[in-house]
C-alpha cells in the first residue's frame, strides 16, 4: 500500500459504470473528487448524492468529451485549481463500440480508436503536465484484459486501442522513473457495467459491479505498475493469454 494519501482525485468517464463505481468508493474514503464525463446530467445527480452522503468532501463536476482535446487540458487545469491540486488522475473514459474489420463499419471502429487512444493521449498529456509542474502525482490508465492479445470480431479495434493505452502508460512510467510520480495501468477483466451489458461477445467469469469496483480501487491505492483486476481469475488468465496459440486464443475470445 502506498504511504502517499491522494486526497484530490479526478476521474474521467465518471457518469456510469467503472468510473461511477470508483468515485463512490473514493468518496466513502474521504477523497475530494473531480468528476468528468460527457453526460452532465448523470454527473450532477451523482455529485449531489455524494455531497449529501459525505458532506466533508468537495465534489466538482465538469461535462467533458475526451475527444475535445482542448477541453481536456482546460478542464483538468480548472479542476486542479478548484480542488487545490490534483493528486491522482484516473483516465477511465473509453468507448466499446466496434465491428469486425472489413465489414463496412470503419467509422464506428475509428471512433473507438480515437476515443480510447487519442482521447487518452490528451488526458495523459494534461495529467502529466500538472504532475511534472508539481513533481508529484499518480496517473492511472484504465486499459483492459483484451489488451493482452489481439481479439476477433467486434472487439478487434477495442483490444488494439487498449493495447496502445497500456504501451502509452508504460512509456510514461519509464519517462518518470526517476521522479516521485506513479503511473499505474489497470487491466480490468469482465466487470458488470453498461458496456458489458451491451457487448455481444463472450464474457466469461463476469464479476459483479461492487466486487469489480472494489478491486479496482484497492489496486489503485497500492499504486503498482500494472494490475489485473480482480486479481482472481484475471492475473493467471493474463499469463495464459500471453502464451496461448491462436487456436486456443480463438476459443477464449
Amino acid at each position: 500500500m502506498s504511504k502517499t494519501v491522494r486526497r484530490n482525485v479526478l476521474i474521467t468517464g465518471a457518469s456510469s459504470g467503472l468510473g461511477e463505481g470508483m468515485a463512490r468508493l473514493f468518496a466513502a474514503d474521504g477523497r475530494n473528487l473531480a468528476l468528468c464525463a460527457r453526460r452532465g446530467d448523470n454527473l450532477e445527480s451523482i455529485a449531489a448524492e455524494l455531497r449529501s452522503e459525505y458532506p466533508e468532501i468537495t465534489v466538482v463536476v465538469r461535462q467533458l468529451d475526451v475527444n475535445d482535446h482542448d477541453a481536456v487540458f482546460r478542464v483538468f487545469d480548472e479542476c486542479d485549481a478548484e480542488l487545490g491540486g490534483l493528486d491522482r488522475i484516473v483516465a477511465n473514459a473509453g468507448l466499446g463500440k466496434g465491428q469486425p474489420i472489413g465489414t463496412g463499419h470503419f467509422h464506428a471502429n475509428k471512433q473507438t480508436a480515437e476515443t480510447n487512444f487519442i482521447g487518452l493521449l490528451a488526458q495523459c498529456e494534461a495529467a502529466m503536465g500538472i504532475f511534472l509542474r508539481r513533481n508529484a502525482g499518480h496517473l492511472v490508465v484504465v486499459s483492459s484484459m483484451s489488451a493482452m492479445r489481439g481479439m476477433k470480431g467486434n472487439v478487434t479495434t477495442y483490444a488494439a486501442s487498449k493495447a496502445a493505452a497500456a504501451h502509452l502508460a508504460e512509456g510514461i512510467r519509464l519517462s518518470v522513473a526517476d521522479k516521485p510520480i506513479a503511473v499505474t495501468t489497470l487491466f480490468p477483466g469482465y466487470i458488470e457495467s453498461e458496456m458489458t451489458a451491451q457487448a455481444k461477445g463472450k464474457q466469461p467469469m463476469l464479476t459483479d459491479a461492487a466486487q469489480g469496483h472494489r478491486a479496482m480501487v484497492d489496486a489503485i491505492e497500492g499504486e503498482p505498475d500494472n494490475a489485473c483486476v480482480p486479481w482472481w481469475p484475471w492475473t493467471p488468465m493474463s499469463l495464459l493469454m500471453q502464451v496461448s496459440p491462436l487456436a486456443l486464443l480463438k476459443r477464449l475470445s
